[in-house]
């Protein structure tokens, strides 16, 4: 009897956090249906409702681990265009700040002081 209801609360405490993680997750993260069919799923199959949500239902954000359904290979900085966009805004920088010293130069050269 004991067993039974352990194994039941832990079985609602599965369920709760998966309506919860369900409804506090982003829309853009949820795949193959609406939140509210979710919900019902995991209110209905219980145990399954809820696998089925943390296996299929929920796109992950993996942090590196494994893959993921719309993350591509990792890049390098070299791959990244936001990367190289810096990097070449950054040149062109530098290069404006190499010409105005050199016209600053000239103009020094151009007016020696006695």
């Amino acid at each position: 009897m004991r067993y039974v209801l352990i194994g039941g609360l832990a079985l609602f405490a599965v369920m709760v956090f998966s309506i919860v993680d369900i409804l506090a997750i982003d829309r853009s993260r949820v795949r193959h249906l609406p939140k509210v069919v979710w919900v019902v799923l995991v209110i209905f199959l219980s145990a399954i409702g809820s696998a089925l949500w943390f296996t299929l239902g929920r796109e992950r954000l993996n942090g590196g681990r494994g893959p993921s359904s719309t993350a591509g290979p990792a890049l390098g900085p070299d791959d990244d265009p936001e990367f190289l966009r810096r990097i070449a805004h950054d040149q062109e920088r530098e290069e404006r700040i190499r010409k105005l010293e050199e016209k600053l130069a000239e103009l020094d050269d151009d007016n020696p002081k006695d």
